[in-house]
């Protein structure tokens, strides 16, 4: 099972929150994503990589649940908060894993830090062309920011997507065309997701890694063994051809597939030996529990006072609030924020809803429970459907129904009769943005209303 965790990390008089994955019990694995990802991303390797180590994959500074660095860090910054995060965790050595900027970061943590690491296998390392860095420090990273209409939303969708037409995503010419490309809604909205988990932090995150000067060490330099490998379809397969002189224990190959490369990751990273992890320290305030009901089985998001006296409950297709107070605690049920989904499809009836809450409550240590007010309309109109589609339509249409929200209850009742008196604050493109967001992850918003009818 993958499990899922938060840890403060202390550094320079400054402390930033993480959010990290974890699945597996052998030696420690670090693994470190590609921007503009996150750990998600890794799910399906570190159920395949969890017999052999302890997967342990935190969002990157800025990404996924994990809070920015401050100031304006280059690659420097982002390679230190790696070895920062294994100082929280209480990893003296790790080996290592990374794709393509995950790989960056993890050179260079290895180059700033060689002690640290015991050995590492990297997925496209990019040396880029005097031509190629002009070209990407043009275009390749806009401003991404919230926009009154969702206007933002219609460039993300278009730029996520045809980044699998062309390389770079902007270069809609023959030479830049990728020959993998597709137009799977699925696949678009799990990077879309991240995106929006992440704002305009990706442009901190991501420009560290493209102006990150691509020195591999030198071939005397002390640092553990490393594989370097890239797979046909790879934009970075040719520069396997660019990495010139490395260290003897360094090694970089061409492979046929994706499944290829992790064979080979897997190989090397099994030939040097890791000590395993001692301890797993957590933040004190958010987590995830493990709870199990007939209909229920995985983790729950929480965030507040473990303190508290009551379990607090958000609305339907809402979240817990990022800031729960200390007197407060808060839970995302299932389907909604960051908890994970039910087993099938959600439940409509209470009694499946009431077990569950009344299991997270006990947990915490409580009986009692705070729920919120159901909004006003028909539970099949206040949540349509949502899905992904081809054309990224579902993404604009939560934004709108966000937006109405805000002047008309129920939403949908665009009339004069159903109009609400509203604060002009609560259309802050902030607030919008966050309530869009837990809007398209409230899977089960629907039917938790209908059940909550019930009670």
């Amino acid at each position: 099972m993958i499990t899922r965790h938060f840890i403060d990390v202390e550094s320079g008089g400054h402390k930033r929150r993480v959010h990290y994955r974890l699945a597996g019990n052998g030696p420690p694995l670090l693994m470190v994503h590609q921007s503009p990802r996150s750990s998600k991303e890794y799910e399906p390797l570190m159920r395949k990589w969890a017999e052999y180590f302890t997967c342990i994959a935190p969002d990157t500074p800025g990404f996924g649940q994990s809070d920015s660095l401050p100031g304006k860090p280059e690659i420097n910054e982002y390679a230190d908060a790696v070895v920062d995060f294994l100082d929280a965790i209480g990893i003296e050595k790790s080996a290592a894993y990374g794709f393509h900027s995950g790989g960056i970061i993890l050179v260079t943590a290895v180059k700033r830090h060689p002690k640290r690491f015991t050995t590492l296998a990297v997925g496209g390392y990019a040396i880029w062309t005097p031509e190629e860095m002009q070209l990407f420090s043009d275009k390749y990273l806009p401003a991404f920011h919230p926009s009154d209409y969702g206007e933002h939303l219609t460039w993300l969708w278009n730029r996520i997507l045809e980044q699998s037409w062309f390389f770079p995503w902007f270069a809609a010419d023959n030479q830049h065309r990728l020959s993998g490309a597709h137009a799977d809604p699925q696949r678009v909205d799990a990077v879309i997701r991240e995106m929006l988990d992440a704002g305009n932090a990706y442009q901190a995150g991501y420009g560290a890694v493209l102006r990150a000067p691509r020195d591999i060490p030198a071939v005397d330099a002390q640092v553990p063994p490393c594989l370097i490998s890239a797979y046909t379809g790879d934009p970075l397969l040719e520069h396997i051809d660019r990495l010139g002189a490395m260290p003897p224990s360094w090694t970089a190959k061409k492979v046929t597939s994706p499944e290829d490369h992790q064979a080979a990751s897997l190989a090397h990273l099994l030939t040097t030996k890791t000590d395993p992890m001692t301890e797993r320290p957590e933040a004190a305030d958010e987590g995830f529990v493990e709870i199990e009901t007939d209909k229920f089985s995985g983790l729950i998001h929480w965030r507040g006072s473990r303190a508290a006296t009551a379990l607090a409950l958000h609305a339907p297709g809402m979240a817990s609030p990022a800031n729960a107070g200390d007197d407060a605690l808060y839970i995302d049920l299932p389907g909604h924020g960051l908890s994970d989904d039910w087993q099938g499809d959600a439940p409509t009836d209470w009694e499946s809803w009431s077990r569950l809450i009344k299991a997270c409550a006990t947990h915490f240590g409580t009986d009692t429970v705070h729920y919120a007010t159901l909004p006003a309309g028909e539970p099949d109109l206040l949540y349509p459907d949502l899905s992904p589609d081809r054309f990224g339509n579902y993404l604009t249409k939560a934004w709108q129904i966000v937006r109405a929200a805000q002047f008309f209850a129920p939403w949908y009742e665009t009339n004069a009769a159903n109009a609400v008196a509203f604060d002009p604050d609560s259309l802050s493109l902030e607030l919008l943005a966050e309530r869009h967001l837990q809007l398209l992850n409230a899977r089960a918003a629907k039917e938790y209303h209908i059940a909550a009818l019930k009670r």
